[in-house]
């Protein structure tokens, strides 16, 4: 991958360029990690133990991500899968995939005076919302959604899906660590909510 990016390019730009080099995808944590290390222009160069600078680079990432994937759609290129536990340029088809009419999350990041106007007590409630959310079910949602799976699926189902994943993104059979290391990622939640010990 690319360890300096173009200055001149747009965030958009950027991470169009890392999404069509990882044909596996990235998770969000990934993406950020690269774009830091590209040393790129658009997201702060601060660390992200700081909350309110976690939420603005999050949200830049965000806003870029939703905007590359209307792009994408516009000039049916490409659908861009924007999920929690991974991020993936996958090909475009006309109807099947398209954009819902109205997308909570896409307004949201696409609204930017909520990266203007967020505060860090603002950021406090938002994270402890958001891990309230998680308790109930979004998280387990993503990871039956990265499995291609329901929430009617029983565990064993998950198990025998999880082990065909596995095989099939091993890099020992050419496939990759990022895809493999999503895939245990979803497996771990799964776990937590298909298999209590």
């Amino acid at each position: 991958m690319n360890s300096l990016f173009d200055p001149d390019l747009e965030l958009v730009e950027q991470l169009l360029t890392l999404l069509r080099q990882s044909p596996d995808g990235l998770s969000e944590h990934q993406l950020i990690h690269l774009l830091k290390s590209g040393h790129c222009t658009h997201i702060p160069n601060l660390p992200l133990r700081d909350r309110l600078v976690l939420f603005r680079t999050h949200f830049l990432v965000f806003n870029a991500l939703y905007r590359l994937r209307d792009h994408l759609w516009a000039e049916q290129s490409a659908h861009l899968e924007i999920n929690p536990l991974l991020i993936r340029l996958l090909p475009y088809r006309d109807g099947a995939q398209g954009l819902v009419e109205h997308d909570a999350l896409r307004a949201y990041y696409l609204d930017e005076t909520h990266l203007r106007d967020t505060s860090e007590a603002d950021v406090e409630h938002l994270l402890q919302s958001f891990w309230t959310r998680m308790h109930h079910g979004e998280e387990q949602q993503a990871a039956l959604e990265l499995f291609g799976l329901d929430a009617r699926t029983d565990y064993p189902a998950i198990r025998l899906r999880y082990r065909q994943l596995v095989s099939q993104h091993h890099p020992d059979r050419g496939g990759s660590t990022t895809r493999l290391q999503s895939i245990n990622k979803a497996m771990e939640i799964l776990d937590r909510y298909y298999n209590p010990r």
